[in-house]
């Protein structure tokens, strides 16, 4: 029994000591992987100066369209803008219970937001903004006894109940310098403005 168990563990031994693999290969080391024919080549000082050159040509064809493009945009913002104030003047009068005006400066390109009475102090919530250089802004239809004035200013008048004052203007004009206009027109019932293309 111990002969055979011998026999059988020096069999295993020697087994377990053969190798995998009868034959192995030598690994070879890489210090560098190196590149694709095509690119090994690199750009020359030459070619890159015309790819350049392509890129500047190629950006100043497309900056007139551009600048067109961002000023037809700023008529219809500052349309919007001025929505937008026209709103939050309503809001004021009837959360208040005071008339709220809203001037335009025609020559200085500029309007804005406030109560029609303040204290010493003034309005703390008044709200003055400036036009685009390449906008104007024109009043154009005044209300029948003539235009409201606030600081001899024309002016939009809201009443505390909300409604737009019978003499106040009824239309103004947005206008760009290539003559593209928006108009905000005065809707019969006097509740607020209406941004238009045209002004009829």
């Amino acid at each position: 029994m111990n002969a055979r168990a011998e026999k059988f563990r020096l069999r295993w031994q020697s087994e377990a000591a053969t190798p995998l693999f009868t034959r192995s290969r030598p690994v070879q080391k890489r210090r560098g992987a190196t590149l694709p024919a095509a690119l090994q080549s690199a750009f020359t000082l030459i070619e890159l100066i015309l790819v350049l050159a392509l890129l500047v040509i190629i950006t100043s064809l497309a900056a007139p369209a551009m600048s067109n493009f961002i000023r037809g945009r700023a008529l219809d913002s500052e349309a919007r803008r001025l929505m937008a104030l026209i709103h939050a003047g309503q809001s004021r009068a009837v959360s208040e219970g005071m008339p709220m005006v809203l001037w335009v400066d025609e020559k200085q390109g500029a309007y804005g937001l406030q109560a029609e009475t303040t204290g010493q102090n003034g309005d703390p919530k008044a709200e003055d903004l400036s036009l685009d250089e390449y906008l104007k802004v024109a009043v154009m239809n005044a209300g029948p006894a003539g235009v409201t004035k606030f600081r001899n200013l024309p002016a939009i008048r809201f009443l505390p109940d909300g409604t737009v004052d019978e003499n106040s203007p009824q239309t103004l004009r947005l206008m760009d310098a290539k003559g593209n206009a928006l108009w905000l027109i005065e809707p019969r019932d006097r509740n607020g403005y209406e941004i238009q293309d045209t002004d009829k």
